[in-house]
């Protein structure tokens, strides 16, 4: 339990390596024990099962992609976010979580589908093949919003996630996969980059941007992570 009044934070991390989830959550642990929370670390979503611990969490940041979850795993996590208890995370670790489960993907409201990348005759096996230079673009809704105030549209060179989402979710900026001509679609697709989303008493923030560490570093990134934390808490 937090001491001293502190606020409770659990860190819940693992799955493809590939995203770096030891290393991008390490660069955020820091910020939260600096602003007043206790934190917790995880390797798994085990945790979330255990209702006495839950209830006393005031934020979770999730850096799991992929993987699965246990049924009982994911009614605690539900319960908790119901019950004011924030669940915050970027990329894969939050908006490719537990592919297994139809709940999870209905609690978080947007999920990926995909990142188009190179030319078929640029292939090289590596992670690289599906960056591209992209625009994260504001909506109005973001010129107020705590999160983003301040921020304005931004280019990055990493993966563009292309998201399935509902109408639920509150957008605060988007992205736009171009038609090229070897892609199959005929129409630019505008897929949430920003939301947050409320969910009984908790609130839920996302990002689609920090695929790896040096994504996460990029200044509007950091700065959007680091107040989608707190926004996101009890």
């Amino acid at each position: 339990m937090p001491e001293n009044n502190r606020k409770s934070a659990l860190v819940v991390r693992g799955g493809w390596d590939g995203h770096q989830p030891v290393e991008a959550t390490d660069l955020f642990i820091p910020y939260l024990r600096e602003n007043g929370y206790d934190v917790r670390i995880e390797e798994s979503p085990k945790i979330y099962a255990d209702a006495a611990y839950m209830a006393g969490v005031d934020l979770i940041l999730q850096c799991v992609t992929m993987s699965t979850i246990e049924p009982e795993e994911l009614a605690g996590l539900q319960t908790a976010i119901r019950a004011g208890t924030g669940l915050a995370g970027w990329h894969g670790g939050i908006a490719d979580s537990y592919r297994n489960s139809s709940d999870y993907l209905h609690l978080i409201g947007g999920q990926f589908a995909c990142h188009p990348g190179k030319h078929p005759d640029e292939l090289i096996g590596e992670q690289s093949d599906n960056y591209r230079p992209y625009t994260i673009n504001m909506l109005p809704a973001a010129a107020e919003h705590p999160i983003t105030a301040g921020i304005g549209d931004f280019d990055l060179l990493t993966e563009q996630y292309w998201v399935l989402a509902d109408s639920y979710l509150d957008v605060l900026a988007t992205t736009t996969q171009a038609v090229r001509p070897w892609d199959p679609w005929t129409r630019p697709v505008v897929s949430p980059a920003i939301w947050t989303r409320q969910w009984g008493s908790g609130r839920i923030f996302v990002t689609t941007a920090g695929h790896r560490v040096e994504i996460l570093q990029d200044p509007n990134v950091k700065t959007i992570i680091e107040r989608g934390l707190l926004w996101a808490s009890r």
